[in-house]
């Protein structure tokens, strides 16, 4: 079923409303973890958490174009603002990780790089991801044009380096890994056979007529 269609003005409200909500997670658990209210390991957790969602909203923006060409839900106009927010995420995991887990010791944090293969997947993702969200422009996309699209096609290896990320960090795999592994398998799966679906489509449009 269709979504009903926005004007201009307010598709951008609630594309802003989107950005708004997508970093309430983030903020509340910086303010759990400031004012005590997490138990346990306070900043293993919280830094867990920030890299879940940057996890999750890469998964979403992943999940647009299934959803509009399987299910006809267009949402091809919150994407931008799902990628960022994975950007976001992803940027706080990893300075929660520099300063309040490694607190600015370069020599582990390149012990770390170097010796456990979780580490360095989270790395790759977060530099592949770097010129991904600067790119997420107008600009960008009249200025490389073509170049643009294929420069972006960066997001199929940073989801999977993502999800290996999460779940090596685990040590097990149990059901939420399990989970999100096969969300990814489900989402790259579909790209692989979009191709031939679509030709199968239009084939089909073209024997109705």
């Amino acid at each position: 079923m269709p979504l009903p269609k926005l004007s201009p003005r307010t598709r951008e409200a609630t594309i802003w409303a989107l950005y708004a909500m997508g970093l309430i997670p983030g903020l509340w658990g910086f303010y759990q973890g400031a004012t005590g209210q997490i138990p346990g390991d306070p900043v293993r957790i919280f830094e867990h958490m920030l890299g879940l969602w940057a996890l999750r909203f890469l998964c979403l923006g992943l999940a647009v174009t299934p959803l509009r060409e399987l299910a006809g839900v267009n949402l091809i106009a919150y994407r931008r603002a799902l990628g960022l927010l994975a950007f976001y995420y992803v940027l706080a995991h990893f300075t929660v990780y520099l300063t309040l887990d490694r607190g600015l010791m370069f020599s582990t944090i390149l012990a770390d790089i170097v010796k456990r293969p979780y580490i360095t997947l989270g790395m790759a993702g977060l530099v592949m991801l770097i010129p991904l969200a600067f790119t997420s422009n107008r600009w960008s996309i009249r200025r490389l044009g073509s170049d643009w699209n294929r420069l972006h096609k960066l997001v199929y290896p940073i989801l999977i380096v993502a999800v290996l990320h999460y779940a090596l960090s685990l040590k097990v795999v149990t059901g939420e890994p399990a989970f999100y592994l096969l969300v990814t398998a489900l989402l790259l799966g579909y790209r692989l056979v979009r191709p031939r679906l679509l030709e199968a489509r239009r084939r089909l449009r073209q024997a109705s007529r």
